[in-house]
C-alpha cells in the first residue's frame, strides 16, 4: 500500500466534503465528534498536519515546545474556531479551508521526500517519520468519514488501509490510550476481530496493564482462544475501534459482556 498516495487521497476527499459544508449558511455539526462543527474539525486536522510537517522538516527529536509549534495560523482569523474550542457557529470560513488545503499539500510533499526510517519525535515508542505517515493516513481517513457524515452518507474505508488500521489500533493506539487515560486493568479479556470481506483476523488480549497483540495460545504459532469474536467488513471493524459505528453494526459471537467492555479497557478519545 502506498501510504503517501492514500494520505493524499483521503485529505482530498476530506477537503471535498468540507467545501460542500462551506456552501451552507452555518457550519454543520459533526455527529461523530460531539461538540464540534465542521469548522472545528478542519482546524483540528489542519493543526495536526502543520505540527507533523514541522517535526519532519526540522527533524525534531524532542516534543514541540511553545504555544505555536508549527500550526502556521494566520494573524487574521475572523470567524475561525479557537484552538481547542467548539462548537463554532457561523459559516465555515473560506480562508480556513484554503489554510487546511495548503497544510495538507505541504505535509503530503514532506512525506513523499522523507525516508520513513528518519528518526523524529512522536508520541509513541516508535520514533520515526514512518510512524507519522501511517498515523496520518489513518487519521485523515477517519476524519474524512467524519466530514462526509456531516454533509451526507460517508463512504467506506479503503480496505487495505482499514486492515492496517485495525492492527495499528492494537499495536499503537490501544497501549497509548491505556497509558494516557483512565482505564481498567485487564483480566485476560481476549478479542478476535474477523473480516467478512477477506481472510484477515486479529486477536488481542488485555492482561493487567498490558496489551498482548497478537495474542497467542499455548502452542507456538497458535492463536489464542477468544472470549468474543466481532465480525464485519474491514471498514466497519476499523470504524468501530475508532468509535464511529456502534457494536450493533458488527456480528458478535461469544460473551457479549466482554464485547461491551472494550471501551472500558481502551478509553475512547
Amino acid at each position: 500500500m502506498d501510504l503517501v498516495a492514500r494520505f493524499r487521497g483521503e485529505v482530498a476527499l476530506f477537503e471535498a466534503a468540507v467545501r460542500q459544508a462551506a456552501a451552507e449558511p452555518e457550519a454543520p455539526p459533526v455527529p461523530s465528534c460531539p461538540g464540534w462543527t465542521v469548522s472545528d474539525l478542519v482546524l483540528h486536522l489542519g493543526e495536526v498536519h502543520r505540527v507533523v510537517e514541522a517535526v519532519l522538516r526540522t527533524r525534531l527529536t524532542d516534543p514541540p515546545q511553545g504555544t505555536d509549534p508549527g500550526f502556521g495560523l494566520p494573524a487574521e482569523r475572523q470567524g475561525w474556531p479557537e484552538p481547542g474550542g467548539g462548537p463554532t457557529a457561523g459559516p465555515v470560513p473560506a480562508a480556513l479551508v484554503e489554510w487546511f488545503a495548503d497544510g495538507a499539500r505541504l505535509l503530503g510533499d514532506r512525506f513523499a521526500k522523507t525516508d520513513p526510517a528518519t528518526r523524529v519525535w512522536t508520541w509513541a515508542p516508535e520514533q520515526s517519520a514512518g510512524f507519522w505517515l501511517r498515523m496520518q493516513a489513518i487519521e485523515a481517513a477517519v476524519h474524512r468519514w467524519d466530514a462526509e457524515l456531516s454533509v451526507g452518507e460517508p463512504g467506506p474505508m479503503d480496505r487495505s488501509l482499514a486492515c492496517d488500521a485495525v492492527a495499528q489500533t492494537f499495536e499503537v493506539m490501544a497501549p497509548g490510550r491505556r497509558e494516557r487515560l483512565p482505564a481498567s486493568e485487564g483480566a485476560g479479556e481476549t478479542y478476535r476481530l474477523a473480516a467478512t470481506d477477506g481472510p484477515e483476523s486479529w486477536t488481542v488480549r488485555f492482561s493487567g496493564a498490558d496489551v498482548e497483540y497478537p495474542a497467542r495460545g499455548g502452542k507456538a504459532g497458535e492463536a489464542a482462544a477468544a472470549d468474543v469474536e466481532l465480525r464485519g467488513s474491514a471498514s466497519d471493524l476499523m470504524l468501530y475501534l475508532w468509535g464511529r459505528v456502534p457494536l450493533d453494526r458488527l456480528a458478535v459471537a461469544g460473551d457479549r459482556s466482554v464485547a461491551e467492555r472494550y471501551f472500558v479497557l481502551v478509553p475512547p478519545v
